[in-house]
């Protein structure tokens, strides 16, 4: 166990997919946390740089994750201006989750890199997470998923992985300055993924492929912050284009073990009933 694992790890959107997990698992093991949100105690919030110091006052390390996503304008800026906060004030033990092909993403890796932190990055493809807590929920619920994305394969990761990830890089020695991209054992379409989810749920659900205007239009109905749904534009026009139809080896080398295949996360989330309708 390092010594930065004793002092709270501050868990920048500690309520989200990753932090929420890596919370649980952290507070499992006796080791103290701090949730990074504008309702944590104290409150986090990227906009306001006034709330990061109260934040980062007495924690040993940071995850950093940031919301909605660092494809976002003007998220690279904001990491590297809390990373040269950070470090500033005497915390240089920073975790951070990226995005695999995504431009600004990897701007933030530089700006991580640049401010003289003890970083790691952990660089993950879609999670698979996102049919069960996110925007593609409510879709598989009706009874069809409409995406304009045909059969270009993604190699979804699972959370847990991610959280498991996260964990063994924050308390354990030999990860500062590695990248680790994380994906799952083999690639899918969007049209397998439903199909497998619909297997374990034994609920007949279609995929259906739609025109990037039509797809706009859809997510314009949908009421998402702004931010969410250019997000949702950005992944689908430009990042599902085939640059991530590769599998790496990074859950291997931090867990030493093999990622979780989709169908296992789709039968145990299935046996949660999140998918019945």
């Amino acid at each position: 166990m390092i010594d930065t694992a004793r002092k709270p790890t501050l868990i920048l959107g500690g309520t989200g997919k990753t932090g929420r997990r890596l919370a649980d698992r952290l507070t499992a093991q006796g080791l103290p946390v701090r949730i990074g949100s504008r309702s944590g105690t104290p409150p986090f919030d990227w906009e306001n740089d006034a709330t990061w110091a109260p934040a980062l006052d007495g924690v040993g390390a940071v995850y950093i994750s940031y919301y909605p996503d660092l494809a976002v304008p003007g998220a690279a800026e904001a990491v590297g201006a809390f990373a040269n906060h950070a470090v500033a004030s005497g915390v240089r033990r920073l975790v951070l989750l990226s995005g695999r092909s995504e431009t600004e993403a990897q701007r933030a890796e530089e700006m991580l890199k640049a401010s003289g932190a003890d970083w790691t990055i952990l660089r993950c493809a879609w999670f698979s997470q996102n049919f069960s807590e996110s925007f593609l929920l409510d879709p598989l619920l009706a009874g069809e998923v409409a995406l304009p994305v045909g059969t270009v394969g993604e190699p979804f990761v699972d959370a847990d992985d991610i959280a498991d990830a996260a964990v063994m890089v924050l308390t354990r020695q030999g990860h500062v300055g590695q990248l680790y991209e994380l994906t799952g054992p083999r690639l899918l379409s969007f049209a397998d993924a439903v199909a497998e989810i619909g297997k374990a749920s034994g609920r007949d659900i279609r995929f259906k492929r739609i025109s990037h205007a039509e797809f706009t239009a859809a997510v314009a109905g949908y009421e998402l912050p702004a931010e969410f749904a250019w997000l949702l534009n950005e992944l689908f026009t430009e990042v599902l284009d085939g640059r991530n139809e590769a599998l790496t080896d990074g859950v291997q080398r931090v867990l030493g073990r093999a990622p979780k295949d989709f169908s296992t996360y789709a039968t145990e989330t299935a046996a949660m009933g999140i998918w019945s309708d």
